[in-house]
């Protein structure tokens, strides 16, 4: 399968067996990155997924890119432009429907695998769009109930499986907020596990090995 043209710029790893619909995993980099960072570990995860790193839509100056701004400056401390994050998850949403069709993949077995500001908006689109996600890997990042879609609380979560997971001294974003992601989910039934590893707004080795055997289990 060559590379195919979507509405967000990415990188594309097809799996080994491209017989079949494979399933996928779809990366959301962090807040000033870009699609080249969680595809760096591409490698490391299972061959039979085809693998696509999307690039956010809002350049940042002098580098990298945002999925929506944060404005650092902001009087009441950092401050998430949810419209614009909203608007991501459309996007993303978009995107997914996209790969099914071009890239010929499993549409009943799609992953979210985000970091940071793309754990966030990973979360959103799988709690907005359940039926598109049947599993999310959150690293370093939490739920923006803000910028889930109206009445998602009504959607029926049965498929969703959710890894998150926190470093204990996390300095962007506090470990009490990530702390709330795991008893929010349960509450609407949603099967998760939950880690913290002590390190900063990063994914320690550990902490990706087990993620790895999460994923093997599902």
């Amino acid at each position: 399968m060559e590379k195919q043209t979507l509405l967000l710029e990415h990188n594309y790893r097809p799996a080994k067996d491209p017989a079949g619909k494979p399933p996928a995993i779809i990366m959301l980099h962090g807040f000033g990155s870009d699609e080249n960072d969680l595809f760096s570990f591409a490698s490391e995860l299972p061959e039979k997924y085809a693998i696509i790193s999307l690039k956010a839509p809002i350049r940042l100056e002098p580098y990298g890119n945002a999925w929506y701004n944060i404005y650092f400056d902001n009087a009441q401390g950092k401050f998430s432009d949810d419209e614009q994050a909203i608007a991501s998850r459309e996007l993303v949403s978009k995107c997914i429907d996209e790969i099914i069709k071009k890239y010929k993949v499993d549409g009943e077995n799609i992953t979210l695998l985000g970091f940071s500001q793309g754990t966030i908006l990973s979360f959103a689109v799988a709690l907005s769009y359940p039926k598109k996600v049947k599993n999310v890997i959150g690293l370093s990042g939490y739920i923006n109930e803000e910028i889930l879609k109206e009445g998602y609380a009504k959607n029926d979560f049965s498929n969703l499986n959710v890894y998150t997971s926190h470093g204990s001294v996390d300095q962007v974003i506090p470990v009490q907020w990530a702390r709330r992601t795991e008893p929010f989910l349960k509450k609407l039934n949603i099967d998760c596990k939950y880690s913290e590893f002590p390190v900063g707004h990063g994914v320690a080795p550990q902490n990706f090995r087990e993620l790895k055997e999460w994923l093997g289990k599902r």
